[in-house]
């Protein structure tokens, strides 16, 4: 049985690692800033990311997901250095969480 419990207060630590602290992210997005805008869609060297999670399709076509947002964080793609080893994943997770707030 407290094995069970433990198991279960490990997944619950897990998610909620995964969330991410979107004023966390926000400071981790100063450095995306060069390159994109969080306030509109307009196009600066990248697009703009206004209402990323309220779009159906990233640039590259994939759905908008926590999943393929961090892909494109870790890969890169169409100009965009990848940050897979540049940003923690603690980092990764609270930039998506500021993304879902714009």
């Amino acid at each position: 049985m407290s094995a069970c419990l433990c198991l279960a207060a490990a997944s619950w630590a897990l998610a909620g690692a995964a969330n991410g602290d979107p004023a966390k992210g926000k400071t981790v997005f100063e450095a995306c800033a060069v390159c994109h805008n969080a306030d509109s869609t307009e196009i600066k060297m990248g697009p703009g990311l206004k209402g990323l999670f309220k779009r159906e399709k990233l640039k590259n076509g994939k759905k908008v997901t926590d999943s393929t947002v961090r892909g494109r964080i870790d890969e890169g793609g169409g100009g965009m250095p990848g940050y897979k080893d540049m940003l923690t994943d603690g980092e990764k997770n609270d930039l998506i969480a500021y993304l879902k707030t714009l």
